[in-house]
């Protein structure tokens, strides 16, 4: 058993959009992102996703639905299947993530954001 302290995993790193695994429970991964500005449209076919804003602003557009509007200390959670696209209109945000164990950052889409090997905090 090892306590993280929030605060300073986020200030050991830098690279945002690029999670990073923080702790791991009955096959979940606690996940935590710096973010700004636009992701990509992506959805995760068999993966509910938790987004739980640690400070900033987060949108989570959706296609087929009104946007979802995070503010400090909200979460929400993405239903498996729905496309979706985090953007971050108000520069850095801190996101905690939390879905199943090696479900991708980009779901169903490869590009040049996608982690294949989410890096454990130090």
């Amino acid at each position: 058993m090892e306590k993280v302290n929030v605060a300073e995993a986020f200030g050991s790193f830098d690279e945002q959009w690029s999670p990073r695994l923080a702790a791991e429970a009955n096959g979940q991964e606690v996940k935590l992102a710096k973010v700004d500005g636009e992701f990509v449209w992506h959805r995760h076919d068999d993966a509910d996703e938790l987004f739980f804003l640690i400070d900033g602003r987060l949108r989570i557009e959706l296609r087929e639905e009104a946007d979802v509007v995070l503010e400090e200390g909200e979460f929400v959670v993405v239903p498996r299947g729905i496309e979706h696209r985090p953007v971050a209109p108000d520069g850095e945000t801190r996101i905690l993530l939390f879905e199943p164990g090696g479900t991708r950052n980009t779901g169903n889409v490869e590009n040049e954001r996608t982690v294949t090997d989410t890096e454990r905090l130090r």
